[in-house]
C-alpha cells in the first residue's frame, strides 16, 4: 500500500509519520518547500513530542518522503487547512487545490478521504468535482471523511488511540475508509455518512466552545463582583454533577475558534448559543486588553513612567509552539500596535520571523507589569518579586 498525504502540517505530519511507522510507504505533500526539505531530512518544523523521533525512523527507513508534488497511490488523504473569507464564511479554496492535485493520479479501486475540518457537504462537493472532472471514475473508487481528534502535546498516542467517525459518501466508501484506518488506529473506528462526520467534528468543537464561553462569562462577572473566579471555579466543580473549566483570555486553535462558525455561517438562524458562545470568547479578549490598558494607565499615574508589560505566553493553549488563532499573540499585538512597551514571551519558541521572543527570566526581572496569558509549565516555578504587578488570565497561581 501506498498513501499520499495533501499537507505536512500539525495533523498532516503526525499523521504521515504513525503510518509511515507501520511499514506503509507514504509520500507527503506540501506547498510549503521549507517543510519538504525539512522531512526530508528527517526533521520536524513544529514542536510535537515524540514527533522528530518517529519522522526520523521513518524517513531513514524510506517508508516517508516529502514533496511539492502528488503521485499515483492507493490511498489520498486530504490534511490542509480551511481558514474563513469574509464574514467567518469558510474557505474551501485549500481543500478543492489540494483535491485538483490528486486529480490526475486517481484511478479505480482508490481512497480518497478528506480530514480537513469542512462545513457540511463539503465531501460531496468534492465528489462531485472529481466525477466532473473524471467521469470514468463514478463508482470506481471510495470517497469518505474523517475527522481527527487530537490534543497538541500528545498527538502520535491520540492518533492512534482515539476513537474515530468515519463516513463515506456511500456504504462501501465508509467501509474501505474503515478498513484503512484499522491499519494504524487502536480506538473503535464508528460509522457514519459524510455529512453526519463533517457535523460530528464540528459540533466536538462547538460543544467545548460553549463551556468555555460559560467559563469566560464567568470570570467577567466574578472580576465585578471582586471575586476570585478560579476558587469559585474549584468550589462549585466539588458538586458531583459540575465540572467548570478554567478561563483565559480568549480560545484560540484551528478547532474551537474556527468550527463553530462553520455551523452558524449555514445555520444562521437556527445557531443561537453556538454563535453567542463564539462572540463571549471573542470579547473575553478585548476585555483583557482594557484591564491590562487600566493597569498600565495606573502604574503610570502612581510612578511617574511608562510601564513595561510582558506578555507571558503567546500561543493558543500551555505547553505548546502554535501561535494559531491565538487570543494572548492578539492581544500583545494589540498592545504593541498602541505603542504600549510590551515584551513577547514565549518559551515554546526559539525564534519567530516577526518577533522578538524574550526569555522567561529577563521578562519578570525587567517588566513592571508581568500579564499571564498562557499557563505554561516553565511559569509555574518563576519567582515574581512582590513589587510586580501581576495580572492573571489564565489561572496561573501567580
Amino acid at each position: 500500500m501506498k498513501v499520499v498525504i495533501m499537507g505536512m502540517g500539525y495533523i498532516g505530519l503526525p499523521t504521515a509519520a504513525l503510518i509511515a511507522s507501520k511499514g506503509i510507504h507514504v509520500h507527503g505533500v506540501d506547498v510549503n518547500q521549507h517543510v519538504v526539505d525539512t522531512v526530508n531530512k528527517g526533521k520536524i518544523h513544529i514542536v510535537e513530542p515524540e514527533l522528530e523521533g518517529l519522522v526520523h525512523y521513518d524517513v531513514t527507513q524510506g517508508f516517508l518522503v516529502a514533496s511539492s508534488k502528488a503521485e499515483e497511490a492507493d490511498v489520498f488523504l486530504v490534511a490542509v487547512p480551511t481558514p474563513f473569507k469574509g464574514d467567518h464564511e469558510p474557505d474551501l479554496s485549500f481543500v478543492e487545490s489540494a483535491t485538483r492535485m490528486v486529480l490526475p493520479f486517481l484511478k479505480e479501486g482508490n481512497l480518497f478521504i478528506i480530514e480537513s475540518t469542512s462545513p457540511v457537504g463539503t465531501t460531496e462537493k468534492m465528489s462531485q468535482l472529481i466525477f466532473k472532472e473524471r467521469p470514468e471514475l463514478k463508482n470506481k473508487i471510495s470517497i469518505a471523511y474523517c475527522p481527527e481528534r487530537v490534543l497538541p502535546g500528545s498527538v502520535i498516542y491520540e492518533l492512534q488511540n482515539n476513537d474515530r467517525v468515519i463516513g463515506g459518501i456511500d456504504d462501501s466508501s465508509t467501509d474501505a475508509a474503515l478498513g484503512f484506518y484499522s491499519k494504524f488506529v487502536k480506538g473503535d473506528l464508528h460509522k457514519t455518512n459524510s455529512r453526519t462526520a463533517e457535523m460530528c467534528k464540528l459540533v466536538e468543537n462547538a460543544y467545548r466552545d460553549v463551556n468555555i464561553a460559560f467559563a469566560n462569562e464567568l470570570s467577567i462577572i466574578c472580576d465585578k463582583a471582586n471575586i476570585n473566579v478560579n476558587e469559585l471555579i474549584d468550589l462549585a466543580s466539588k458538586h458531583p454533577r459540575v465540572k467548570i473549566l478554567k478561563p483565559g483570555p480568549g480560545v484560540g486553535g484551528h478547532c474551537i475558534a474556527v468550527d463553530p462558525w462553520f455551523i452558524v455561517s449555514e445555520f444562521k438562524e437556527e445557531a443561537k448559543i453556538i454563535k453567542q458562545a463564539r462572540l463571549i470568547n471573542q470579547y473575553k479578549k478585548d476585555w483583557v486588553i482594557g484591564k491590562i490598558k487600566k493597569e498600565a494607565a495606573s502604574f503610570q499615574s502612581q510612578k511617574g513612567k511608562v510601564p513595561m508589560i510582558a506578555c507571558m505566553g503567546l500561543s493558543y493553549k500551555a505547553d505548546i509552539d502554535d501561535l494559531r488563532e491565538s487570543p494572548s499573540l492578539e492581544i500583545f499585538h494589540a498592545l504593541e500596535k498602541e505603542n504600549y512597551r510590551v515584551m513577547a514571551v514565549e518559551p515554546n519558541l526559539r525564534k519567530h520571523p516577526e518577533l522578538e521572543i524574550t526569555d522567561s527570566m529577563k521578562a519578570v526581572l525587567e517588566a513592571d507589569i508581568i500579564v499571564f496569558l498562557v499557563a505554561h509549565k516553565e511559569f509555574r516555578t518563576l519567582a515574581v518579586a512582590a513589587d510586580k504587578v501581576v495580572l492573571d488570565f489564565c489561572g496561573s497561581g501567580k
